[in-house]
């Protein structure tokens, strides 16, 4: 009989304990996972709360109101051209758009964080119950402006933080369209204005992703840095035969870059000498410094969700390892995960997990929450950020970047040109950053089939990186 008791009690025991576990599970699962339940389209009790409550207002960081409630209908920015900049961020009614604030943030919203006490009060006082104002971390007026340079008639996407917070200032996806006025037009648009391109696109890298090669050379090879590097402009790794920018074989025009450093190499963007790098580095190294910048990792970001950027692990021959060197093969990157990248070279290896909400406040005025920087991950060290620093830098002032230069300021870059085998023209990259202490701000570019990076993309980055500087982003 004792036996049995102590059975018993051992039994309860385990039964609590697991019930605790599983509490404690739900509960980091809604803090972690919160909004992707509240979002989601089987989330049924979600859906009938939303027809009893006024949705809260969405601002920008400046105030600007981006979408309100009027008469029980959804109403955007007064201005059409704002409604259209910032259209994949927010959302739209119909939830077109995947994902946008719209949908992601409905806790908020449609006040499924109000307590029994607000709740009590609103029904005392007679009061329709009123969803929390958002208040994102996004600029439209600077949103604005980004979409009045982007290349007429492209597809792409530009995507701008602040390094150091993480905050996102713009997040872009063209076309876009207005989300008061979707006609059979913009339904019907083969360019799919309703896909985010830059959380959900996946592009090809091209060369931006010498960045990270240089990386996994920095970590694994002692001497990378002084070495001497020879590029004849053409060169075969097993079935791939691998040129640079300008050789045209039918022809017999072969660019070649001769004898040259790492940071010349990085500088002309050299893609034989990327490529031997990534065989000489072999694809595990250069696979592990790739996940450590976030690829083939699981993207659970607080405030949005971004689809998950890889690294190819299949069909490993010597050719695709030496063309994943170059930034190509089977690689695929969102816009967003690239300004993380060239975001963290700018903070010191420092990763920050991009950010959109800057505070929720209810209808009588208490503080939901508000913003808090986190850390993604470090990526490298500071003396290995410091040298890709130095590199990007070098892009700019005498590279393929030129044309993002600005006099008196410190803009550092990397260029690509990503070749997609369904396109006439490449994809055209830029990712950058100004290296200054009072102006903290990384962005990506990527205009499908845009052609050049160092001729299309850098050009957009000057002019937006300018435009902060002349707009109250510099202290």
């Amino acid at each position: 009989m004792k036996q049995l008791k102590k059975n018993i009690r051992q039994v309860g025991i385990c039964l609590c304990a697991l019930f605790v576990l599983l509490a404690g599970y739900g509960a980091y699962n809604m803090i972690v996972n919160g909004n992707r339940w509240f979002s989601s389209s089987v989330n049924t009790f979600a859906r009938q709360q939303k027809k009893n409550v006024i949705a809260g207002d969405v601002l920008d960081r400046g105030g600007v109101l981006l979408a309100t409630t009027v008469e029980g209908k959804r109403e955007y920015a007064a201005d059409e051209a704002t409604r259209k900049a910032v259209v994949h961020v927010v959302g739209d009614s119909d939830a077109n758009v995947n994902n946008g604030v719209e949908s992601f943030m409905a806790s908020y919203l449609y006040g499924f964080n109000m307590g029994f006490g607000e709740r009590l009060s609103s029904v005392f006082r007679g009061d329709s119950r009123m969803g929390d104002t958002v208040q994102l971390t996004i600029d439209s007026r600077l949103s604005a402006y980004i979409a009045g340079i982007f290349p007429a008639g492209k597809a792409g996407a530009v995507v701008v933080m602040n390094y150091k917070t993480g905050e996102v200032l713009s997040s872009q996806s063209f076309p876009n369209f207005d989300p008061m006025n979707i006609t059979y037009a913009v339904k019907n648009d083969p360019q799919k204005p309703f896909y985010n391109r830059a959380v959900q696109g996946l592009y090809t890298p091209g060369s931006t992703f010498k960045i990270v090669t240089a990386a996994s050379a920095l970590q694994n090879m002692q001497d990378v840095q002084s070495r001497a590097f020879q590029c004849t402009g053409i060169r075969e790794y097993g079935p791939r035969i691998i040129t640079d920018a300008g050789t045209d074989l039918e022809s017999g025009k072969i660019t070649q870059h001769g004898q040259l450093t790492l940071l010349r190499a990085f500088q002309v963007s050299c893609n034989n000498t990327f490529a031997g790098l990534a065989t000489e580095l072999g694809d595990e190294k250069l696979k592990k410094t790739a996940e450590a910048f976030g690829f083939n990792d699981n993207f659970l970001f607080r405030d949005l969700v971004v689809e998950n950027s890889s690294y190819p692990t299949s069909n490993r021959n010597e050719g695709e390892i030496a063309w994943t060197g170059a930034g190509q093969s089977a690689l695929t990157a969102s816009p967003l995960h690239m300004c993380m990248i060239a975001a963290s070279v700018a903070n010191d290896g420092v990763m920050m997990e991009p950010r959109l909400l800057l505070s929720a406040t209810s209808s009588q005025g208490t503080l939901r929450t508000e913003f808090a920087p986190k850390v993604y991950r470090t990526v490298m060290t500071e003396s290995q950020a410091a040298v890709l620093q130095e590199y990007m830098r070098a892009v700019v002032t005498g590279g393929t970047g030129t044309a993002a230069n600005i006099s008196g300021v410190r803009v550092c870059g990397k260029t690509g040109s990503a070749e997609v085998d369904t396109q006439e023209e490449t994809n055209a990259w830029f990712l950058g950053y100004l290296d200054e202490e009072e102006s903290p701000y990384a962005l990506a570019i990527v205009v499908e089939e845009g052609g050049g990076g160092g001729s299309v993309a850098a050009p957009a980055a000057k002019k937006i990186f300018q435009w902060m500087l002349e707009n109250g982003y510099a202290d």
